[in-house]
């Protein structure tokens, strides 16, 4: 069985009720694309919270070392790490109560977002929320 993501309906429904999103994996650096992705979704209005072990700040947010340290609610998970993390990010996900996770262009892991489906959350994979938002919001 292969993975399909939402239609263009529901991810543009998605964003549209997103307003808080925290990104594993995001960069302080501003070469890197988690930093120029979630900095672009920042200007638009979203509010990035970064999930990055060993970094006080990105983005002018404090930066939490996991998914369970942020002490209140996230609408999206976007993830910016390899595949082989991606079912320990699933599973934090299904933690804290995520309603959503995006798994960002070029990382794909069937395994994992077929667990975080089944759980209930909202799974877009291997697509970049900023294209995506650019072209449907």
């Amino acid at each position: 069985m292969s993975f399909q993501n939402p239609p263009d309906d529901a991810i543009r429904a998605l964003l549209g009720r997103v307003r808080t999103i925290a990104v594993v994996g995001l960069s302080p650096k501003p070469g890197r694309p988690s930093h120029a992705v979630a900095q672009a979704m920042q200007g638009f209005g979203y509010r990035i919270v970064p999930v990055r072990p060993a970094v006080a700040e990105v983005l002018g947010e404090p930066a939490y070392a996991r998914l369970a340290d942020i002490p209140f609610a996230v609408d999206l998970v976007n993830v910016f790490r390899a595949a082989e993390h991606i079912p320990a990010v699933v599973e934090e996900c299904l933690a804290i109560g995520a309603p959503a996770i995006w798994i960002q262009e070029g990382i794909v892991h069937p395994d994992a977002a077929a667990r975080a489906r089944a759980a209930g959350l909202t799974v877009v994979m291997d697509r970049c929320i900023y294209k995506d938002y650019m072209a449907l919001a």
